[in-house]
């Protein structure tokens, strides 16, 4: 299943990050960091996949 939250947050990193912790602070994070770089949106929803 981390597989499928990955590829998820390549291509959409707040999908990602919600399919690991739904609407939690780390989604909105999420949100913010992708609308201001799409690549720090990435490297934070791997990190929170990764570590949860």
């Amino acid at each position: 299943m981390d597989l499928v939250r990955i590829l998820c947050a390549v291509f959409l990193p707040p999908l990602g990050v919600f399919l690991q912790v739904g609407f939690g602070i780390d989604f909105w994070i999420n949100i913010l960091l992708t609308l201001l770089g799409y690549i720090p949106g990435i490297i934070h929803a791997v990190w929170i996949i990764a570590k949860k």
